[in-house]
Formats: structure tokens, C-alpha cells, sequence
């Protein structure tokens, strides 16, 4: 793994939507696309569910055909440059094999998923070593993923979407049944990949919290459109409670932490996923990044799995 070269592509936009719109059948699921995610920046895709946030993923790799528009993609129509991506489905865990090693499972981002036996190189077992040690597992090469954590598995989808030096990473709800001290591991590998070796990344998620310190945009769909802007703009308290349809408040310290927290309004009773201070004090110290400084205040989703 090692810093990416300039190439003509740098300093341009990663990702461009021109009066973009995707239909499943009669139903316009959103439309009206009309903006530019920057090389280099780390970007979600939020929104609540059924809005279209995976169907966005899978128009930019060109998988699912528009209705009307286009969608370049590091400088190609979408679909002609995904060995300049890095992919990580929602569903990766329950795809693969469990029975693949770790190693196993990182060489398929190289040889490809294609049946039988296929000659290992020295050169892409080495590319592997690095990509596991890159993301904390060359530990665990031998290990079957089965026998390996929510967490770790993680890790090992990521390594195998950066073990041939993409441009692009993008990931579908990376952090989704995740324990809290996972998603934050995950999120601090994701800052070092755009800030250690340059890449573009993009995610889907459903709650931003765990990923402030690291975003720099956001495209958000809402009202069937979606828009793009940077992180200061998309932290606005009317714009979140209309995007999520329940009351949100964005909250600065004096310090300038900054917190995305369910509005005190909410029914008496109404159960709420929050951090304490400790564990908000603990991501600030291991995942704050001098450009973005915004911290995590609520709502990992499942925490079954213990890395």
C-alpha cells in the first residue's frame, strides 16, 4: 500500500450527477441529480430508509441504469472505470464464504471471484500482506472468517476492496452491526485511507454520528432529489429533522464539539441510544482529525458483535 501518484484526474471531481433519475418500474425512486463530489473528500450518503441510498451506490458503479441523466465516475460514464474502485457491500459477511481465510477472502480483491483454482503470485500474496496490515489484521491471515468478529470481518471486506489501490472506496452501511468500539475503529481506518493514501471515499449511512469526524460532505436525498453539500451546510437542525422526519438538534460546546442529538422534545419515555461522556471523550481522542471537529454523540445500532 503507498500514496497514490498525481495523475489527470486529481484536483477534478470524483463524481459527477447531471440531471440524474432512477426508476424501478413506474416508481421514480429519486430524481433531478445535479451536483459533484470532490476527489479526495469523504462523503456520505444519508437518508432514511427507502430513499434510494444503496440504488445511488449502484448507479455510480453502473450496475443500475438511469432513467434519464448520466453519472461520471473518476472521469468515465459510470461502469467503465470500477477497477479504479474499491467496493464494500452491506452484504459482504453473508456472501462470502465463511469458511475463506482472511488472506483468502483479501486475494479475491486481485484474482477475482471466478470458480477453481488459481495460482497464487509472490507479488499479490505480498500486496495482501500489506492490505491486511494496513487495516490492523495481518494477524489474522489464517483465520477463517467464521471464526473471526462482526468487527474484524469488517476489516477484512476493506482490505480486499484496497488490496489493488483503487481511487475510490465506496461502502454500504460500513458501521451497520457494529458494537460501538467497532465502528470506531472502522471510521478511523477510513480517515487514515483518505488521509494516508489519498482516497476518495464514499459511504452509505443511515446515522452520521460515528462518521462526523471524518466527513467532509454529504449528499443527502430528500423530497426525492438528491443534493450535495459540504458538512457545515448539511449539520443545520431543520434540515436534519426534515431529512430524518423526527426532531434532531445539532449541538456546538465551547470547545466546538460538535453533536448531532434526538431533539429533547421527544416523548417522555421514548428510549434513546446515547453515548456517555466517557465514550464520547474516548472517540474525540482516537478519531478526531484536525480538519473536521466534530465528535460522535448517539445511536450505534447493534452491538452484539464484540471485536
Amino acid at each position: 500500500m503507498g500514496a497514490q501518484t498525481q495523475d489527470p484526474q486529481d484536483g477534478r471531481d470524483a463524481i459527477v450527477f447531471r440531471d440524474a433519475a432512477v426508476r424501478r418500474g413506474e416508481k421514480v425512486i429519486w430524481q433531478h441529480g445535479n451536483f459533484a463530489i470532490p476527489a479526495g473528500s469523504v462523503t456520505a450518503i444519508v437518508g432514511t430508509n427507502g430513499t434510494g441510498k444503496t440504488t445511488m451506490m449502484k448507479a455510480e458503479l453502473g450496475l443500475l441504469p438511469l432513467a434519464s441523466g448520466s453519472v461520471t465516475v473518476l472521469g468515465r460514464p459510470a461502469g467503465e472505470a470500477n477497477r479504479l474502485i474499491g467496493y464494500v457491500p452491506q452484504s459482504y459477511t453473508s456472501d462470502i464464504d465463511s469458511n475463506l481465510t482472511a488472506e483468502q477472502s483479501v486475494l479475491l480483491g486481485l484474482t477475482g471471484t471466478r470458480f477453481g483454482i488459481h495460482p497464487i503470485t509472490r507479488a499479490q500474496r505480498e500486496r495482501a500482506t500489506q492490505a491486511m496490515s494496513f487495516v490492523g489484521i495481518a494477524d489474522k491471515a489464517r483465520y477463517r472468517l467464521s471464526e473471526l468478529s462482526g468487527g474484524l470481518r469488517q476489516r477484512v471486506a476493506i482490505a480486499q476492496a484496497i488490496v489493488s489501490d483503487p481511487k475510490l472506496l465506496m461502502l454500504d452501511e460500513p458501521l451497520a452491526n457494529l458494537d460501538l468500539a467497532s465502528q470506531r475503529s472502522v471510521a478511523h481506518l477510513l480517515a487514515r485511507l483518505n488521509q494516508e493514501l489519498g482516497m476518495t471515499i464514499q459511504v452509505v449511512a443511515h446515522d452520521l454520528n460515528m462518521l462526523l469526524p471524518i466527513l467532509t460532505g454529504a449528499v443527502y436525498l430528500l423530497d426525492g432529489h438528491p443534493h450535495y453539500a459540504d458538512m457545515r451546510k448539511v449539520l443545520d437542525s431543520k434540515l436534519l429533522t426534515h431529512l430524518y422526519g423526527t426532531n434532531v438538534q445539532v449541538v456546538t460546546t465551547p470547545q466546538g464539539d460538535m453533536f448531532v442529538t434526538p431533539s429533547l422534545d421527544e416523548p417522555e419515555g421514548q428510549p434513546m441510544d446515547m453515548h456517555t461522556a466517557a465514550e464520547v471523550a474516548e472517540l474525540h481522542h482516537h478519531a478526531h482529525t484536525p480538519s473536521m471537529h466534530h465528535t460522535d454523540h448517539a445511536a450505534p445500532t447493534d452491538r452484539s458483535h464484540k471485536e
